[in-house]
């Protein structure tokens, strides 16, 4: 799936981006943290993968490995 970036708090590590299809979602510090990423900015486009639950297991940018 993927996203934008709606909200991001680098204190926490965790935010909520806006889904394709409107839907917005959450994401904790342990999505962020299995990135490798370093931070995020608001806007910024993601892929997400997620559990069969629906809740996020990792934050990446798209068309990075």
């Amino acid at each position: 799936m993927q996203g934008t970036i709606a909200t991001f708090d680098p204190a926490s590590r965790s935010g909520t981006l806006l889904l394709d299809d409107g839907r917005e979602i959450t994401f904790g510090a342990a999505a962020f943290d299995a990135s490798g990423l370093r931070k995020l900015r608001l806007g910024q486009r993601v892929d997400i993968e997620a559990d069969h639950d629906g809740s996020v297991r990792q934050v990446r940018i798209p068309g990075v490995a």
